[in-house]
């Protein structure tokens, strides 16, 4: 089995004519003691399945339609790669291709038909599109961590799409997000950057916040860093606002005032002097005012 995997490893250049480390970056040519990659035939498109375990999640519509226009005036230039299963065929790599040639109503596609295993497809699937860039943060996290609950350790995963351990292991952080995070993320509201910063922060109505802020504001990775990192945890911030009170002289607020601000997430202003003031807390809406007073309410 481990030389089976070995030999996955050297990615789509086993499976491809004319595939070569000149063309696909990161890819072991096959050695010329192998056996002979089969050519490619022309297969209906109607009898090949999507493959069901294909990391891609979305296919943006207006850059299919664009594929199935050249498509139809050029043709399929590079097959798709399929396995059998049963009567059928079922894809392992080129899964856009083959939904450009069924929306350019093409008969056949041009296919290399490989001996790949279930196990396998995902990993060659993972390949290609890691290889094409075609796969968001949140598409790979779900490949990854896919493999990682087939047995694969974060190394292994690293080792065959081409990236370090720690780069896995940020990826498949990424789903403890929840889902609506995750979207933004997939849809290109959020980076990974981003994503990464809102990890930070354990408190779900916190981390809405601090996604509204960051998705409204328009706020930079470096930003957003900073932002989760002043969003520290109830204690510390109490010990922030307590030293804070103490540390200016008598009038001088600003420093408590800032803290406050870290605290509930809103501006502050404080005036007076220590014997007698008063707070302002400014909040935007209702449920900016729920949310500000539960803060208040939790951290007494």
């Amino acid at each position: 089995m481990a030389a089976k995997r070995n030999a996955l490893g050297k990615g789509l250049g086993a499976l491809l004519p004319g595939s070569s480390k000149s063309d696909s970056p990161g890819l072991m040519p096959v050695p010329l003691a192998e056996p002979p990659v089969p050519a490619p035939a022309e297969i209906p498109v109607a009898s090949i399945d999507p493959n069901p375990e294909q990391p891609r999640r979305q296919f943006e519509s207006r850059q299919l339609e664009e594929l199935a226009t050249s498509i139809r005036r050029h043709g399929v230039l590079q097959p798709v790669v399929v396995r059998r299963a049963g009567d059928r065929f079922e894809l392992v790599v080129g899964e856009r291709r083959w939904r450009a040639a069924r929306a350019a109503d093409c008969e056949t596609i041009p296919a290399v038909v490989a001996d790949v295993t279930p196990g396998d497809r995902l990993e060659l699937a993972i390949v290609e599109n890691v290889q094409r860039c075609d796969l968001n943060p949140i598409e790979l996290a779900h490949a990854y961590r896919t493999l990682a609950d087939a047995g694969h350790t974060q190394d292994e995963i690293g080792e065959r799409v081409g990236l370090d351990r720690s780069s896995v292991a940020h990826h498949i952080r990424l789903l403890e997000l929840p889902r609506g995070i995750q979207a933004d993320v997939e849809e290109g509201r959020l980076s990974m950057g981003h994503a990464k910063a809102l990890l930070q922060v354990s408190n779900p109505e916190r981390r809405r916040h601090f996604r509204n802020r960051i998705v409204e504001g328009r706020l930079s990775v470096r930003e957003s860093e900073r932002l989760a990192r002043d969003g520290a945890g109830p204690s510390r911030r109490r010990k922030e606002i307590v030293e804070a009170a103490a540390s200016g002289p008598d009038g001088d607020f600003g420093a408590l005032a800032d803290a406050l601000e870290k605290q509930l997430l809103t501006r502050v202003r404080i005036q007076g002097d220590s014997q007698k003031g008063r707070i302002e807390i400014h909040y935007a809406g209702t449920e900016d005012l729920k949310r500000i007073g539960r803060a208040i309410l939790e951290g007494a």
